[in-house]
């Protein structure tokens, strides 16, 4: 049999084994990887680099596979190629308990580095690596020492050209100049919908020849001289390529080739059997993987394999020559934050005036940054707002990729998809910043970093009301309490400049998902600590702030955030009426659920059963913590436009409101004296 034969079963081979599987699950989507298998199989023999027996080798090429749907593409390649992925997980595609979902996820599969689906996201995943990956190799590459030296491959599909985020992420890919990165573009022409005549005529190639990009075209996707040497161009040109290739959804199939029928839908038993005949394939037995087809396709891991012996024993030479860097290497692999680091945490003094949630944010990420150099971040374009910025570093760009300050640019979506991918990359820990009205533009974003568990740090600022005077547009009302709907993920929302400098540290040391912090605009009081319970104990998530008054306390007043410094207030004057009250700053509800129910008790008990909260959000939840007979104070309206100070007011978030609820709820009457 010649090479071209050789090739030419090959890629059948993928064919089927994708369309198989989605057949006996009757349930998935055929068309991309039958029409994109011959795109699969001369980037994986000819280009990427990789070794099943490492999944994780730091410098291995990455491969995005960013139209999720067709995530059978990926499992036939990662079994053939020899991952640790055997036949029977591809019997068992979209089965409970398989490790071959509908989509792929990242930590499910060998060899999947992102969790695809959400079109565009993949896409911007895969821009964010590219970033990583230059500024990785900026910061630890010496001469003779290459130790970052790869490419960042995807196939991408129509819809993940026509989402936002895509859009995003390859404006910023483009004016960044990130030659890392060779997209291919399976330009199959279909959507569920129909022909994508039906809403997307635009000239793709010029889009991305606008935006920065090299943009090459393969007019036959059945020509693997044209893929090939149009890879190898892309390799050698600086920008992010876009390599057009002319597809035929379904390839193969009788009736379907070319319909929108093909895209997500079993192709059935009878056009399944026709599709075989038509490329001269076996009927039975399903699933069939010829002998030297499998040993052709495991011999392609041989030149991933042999670059990773070569870049081990580089790295080995590296660790003697320049042993420091090594050794941060070694430790951002691994994860592991530098010995000593939280003890640069600053210590903010009391201070009545006191200082911005978000400026005590600044002043933490600043003070860490130095011995941190794996934190890398931004902000779409609210630096000065957010306080994001590294002082006294250039910002990373095109011509300066040591920098680790991103201008995302006004592209919050395209920001939490990028930051994920820099999660992914691995060696870094990402940040980035918007107000926390924005975070809705990234909550795609957000909901995958917490299914991945990535650790990337979201710094949401002007968290509420208290925003004052650009109004109702730009006040978050009901954003706590869809955050803390998203599954590991972890909000928090510091009461003080103290807290806050502790959220960065519980931040960073979440090592198995995003943290959200919720930041102020407005001033809040910096609390005497000699008075007040330590802001180490944020870290639990809620702890006894203070109890005020002669007895073992009768009330609870709870908040979090800019709404502690109220009940603080209150709770003072209530003692002063011989209440015994007693204060709990509640940061975080996911910290504090962590914590064992002994603690928990300790913190609420069961037995006192007043209980008020307030929070400047909509009060979703908070029943959860005052229980039956207690009371939440929040909003349950949109905000306004205002200095904030008045907007408290007019909204009835208030010491006042919050003492008479307080004497209500324990049937304290009023006293006949002036509160002072």
């Amino acid at each position: 049999m010649n090479e071209s034969d050789l090739a030419n079963r090959s890629i059948n081979t993928i064919r089927f084994l994708a369309a198989d599987a989605v057949q006996q699950a009757k349930s998935g989507h055929p068309g991309l990887p039958m029409g994109a298998a011959s795109l699969a199989y001369v980037l994986w023999t000819r280009h990427l680099r990789f070794d099943p027996a490492d999944p994780h080798w730091p410098n291995r090429d990455r491969f995005v596979l960013s139209a999720g749907h067709g995530s059978m593409l990926l499992y036939a390649m990662l079994h053939l190629t020899g991952y640790d992925l055997p036949l029977e997980q591809i019997r068992r595609f979209r089965q409970w308990g398989s490790i071959t979902p509908g989509h792929p996820e990242h930590g499910e599969t060998p060899g999947v580095e992102t969790t695809s689906g959400p079109l565009g996201q993949g896409f911007a995943n895969a821009v964010g690596m590219g970033i990583a990956a230059e500024r990785m190799a900026a910061y630890y590459n010496r001469e003779g020492y290459p130790i970052v030296d790869h490419f960042i491959y995807a196939i991408v599909s129509d819809g993940d050209l026509m989402e936002g985020i895509g859009s995003e992420a390859a404006s910023l890919a483009g004016h960044l100049r990130l030659g890392r990165l060779v997209f291919l573009y399976d330009d199959n022409r279909i959507s569920i919908d129909g022909s994508t005549d039906l809403a997307f005529t635009e000239d793709r190639a010029a889009r991305f020849r606008a935006y920065g990009w090299q943009v090459s075209s393969v007019e036959d996707f059945l020509d693997l001289e044209a893929i090939h040497t149009a890879i190898e161009a892309a390799q050698s040109d600086p920008r992010p390529s876009l390599i057009v290739c002319r597809t035929h959804i379904g390839y193969g199939l009788p009736t379907r080739q070319d319909t929108a029928e093909a895209h997500g839908e079993p192709p059935g038993e009878q056009e399944l059997a026709g599709a075989k005949q038509k490329l001269g394939w076996p009927l039975e037995p399903r699933f069939l993987v010829p002998d030297d087809v499998r040993k052709h396709l495991r011999s392609s891991a041989d030149r991933g394999r042999s670059a990773r012996s070569g870049w081990l024993a580089r790295l080995a030479d590296y660790r003697r020559a320049h042993s420091e860097l090594a050794k941060a290497w070694d430790r951002t692999q691994r994860g592991e934050l530098p010995d000593g680091l939280v003890e640069r945490l600053p210590d903010f003094a009391a201070d009545e005036k006191g200082m911005a949630t978000r400026a005590a944010s600044g002043k933490t990420l600043n003070a860490l940054a130095a011995n941190l150099p794996e934190l890398i971040g931004g902000s779409a374009d609210l630096s000065g707002s957010n306080l994001t910025k590294i002082s006294g570093e250039a910002p990373f760009s095109a011509t300066y990729r040591i920098g680790r300050y991103v201008h995302f640019g006004v592209r919050e979506h395209g920001m939490g998809g990028m930051l994920s991918g820099m999660a992914l990359y691995g060696g870094l820990i990402p940040y980035g910043g918007t107000f926390l009205i924005f975070s809705d533009y990234m909550r795609p974003s957000l909901r995958l970093a917490a299914m991945m568990r990535l650790r990337v740090i979201y710094v949401f600022t002007h968290d509420s009301i208290g925003l004052g005077e650009d109004g109702p547009t730009h006040q978050p009302i009901e954003h706590l309490p869809a955050l803390r709907a998203i599954p590991n993920l972890t909000v928090i929302r510091p009461a003080d400049a103290n807290e806050t400098a502790v959220a960065w540290w519980a931040a960073l040391s979440r090592t198995g998902g995003p943290t959200a912090l919720a930041l102020t605009r407005q001033k809040l009081p910096v609390f005497d600590r000699t008075q007040y319970g330590s802001a180490a104990g944020l870290l639990r998530g809620a702890y006894v702030l203070a109890d005020l008054g002669p007895r073992n306390p009768e009330l609870i007043l709870m908040a979090s955030g800019s709404e502690v410094s109220l009940i603080e207030a209150a709770g003072r004057a209530l003692a002063a009426e011989g209440l015994a009250v007693r204060l709990v700053s509640f940061p975080s509800w996911e910290l504090f659920l962590e914590q064992d129910s002994a603690y928990r008790d300790s913190v609420l008990p069961r037995q006192i059963r007043a209980r008020v909260s307030i929070e400047a959000a909509a009060p979703l939840g908070w029943e959860r913590w005052v229980g039956d007979e207690g009371v939440t104070i929040g909003l349950d309206r949109f905000g306004a436009s205002a200095p904030y100070e008045e907007i408290y007011r007019q909204l009835g978030l208030t010491v006042d409101r919050i003492v008479q609820t307080a004497r209500e709820l324990i049937g304290q009457p009023e006293p006949n004296r002036q509160r002072s």
